[in-house]
């Protein structure tokens, strides 16, 4: 047996979505895939950014915080 009545159907709900906006889809010309060797740089590159630890950047107000008493 269904718990919800017909009188808390929310009557919106009973429409269809609207269609999807056409700033959604690409216009232009299609993409040019890429080859293996920009598929290994643009792997090797990943890797590199996700292992090497990003320098702290020293800000002249933390500097002057540090120094103050």
């Amino acid at each position: 047996m269904n718990s919800t009545s017909q009188h808390d159907i929310d009557p919106t709900l009973a429409y269809p979505e609207p269609p999807a906006s056409p700033l959604w889809h690409r216009q232009g010309p299609k993409h040019r895939p890429i080859t293996p060797e920009q598929q290994r740089r643009n792997c090797e590159l990943l890797l590199r950014a996700q292992y090497t630890p990003r320098p702290r950047p020293h800000s002249q107000q933390h500097r002057d915080r540090r120094s103050s008493p």
